[in-house]
């Protein structure tokens, strides 16, 4: 299973609301913190590590905080993965190539990077907009993220629930 670390889903968690927060004002981490009901020590740790990244701008002082450094609209899934978890790579020659002593004779290394640019893409195409306006009742509907269900598989039997 390909998995993000708790801290980087706490950071779109994060970005998000702070998107859905912004109007130009900077907020503080434990404020933050209390309105997302996450751990005040990894929401400082977190807001430190996407300012460093450019993703955020911090303010000291005692009006000081955090504030998106760029409209919701520009700020991609991707790069918030990469603010955290660094290089984003779904195998280790997808992120350092030459890393693999297997590399040279890997048969399913050139799929394996088609995968890897067609899952950051997707995930580029969604923005920190996408994820802090959801539809009505909190649930994205998949063609806004551009995924396609028109040519799911019908021979794959009825589904549970459907009547059939």
């Amino acid at each position: 299973m390909i998995r993000l670390s708790r801290l980087t889903d706490y950071a779109i968690v994060l970005m998000a609301h702070l998107a859905a927060r912004e109007g130009g004002s900077t907020h503080n981490a434990r404020e933050v913190a209390t309105d997302t009901q996450l751990p005040a020590p990894a929401v400082s740790k977190i807001l430190k590590s996407l300012a460093r990244a450019g993703l955020l701008d911090s303010q000291r002082g005692s009006k000081g905080g955090y504030a998106l450094a760029r409209p919701p609209e520009q700020i991609s899934v991707t790069e918030m993965i990469t603010a955290l978890e660094g290089p984003f790579g779904l195998t280790e020659c997808t992120v350092h190539p030459g890393a693999c002593v297997q590399e040279s004779s890997c048969h399913v290394r050139e799929p394996w990077q088609r995968i890897n640019r067609v899952v950051r893409d997707a995930l580029a195409d969604v923005s920190l907009a996408d994820l802090a306006a959801p539809a009505a009742g909190g649930i994205v509907p998949l063609a806004s993220l551009g995924i396609d269900l028109t040519n799911l598989d019908e021979s794959a039997g009825p589904r549970a629930g459907d009547g059939s």
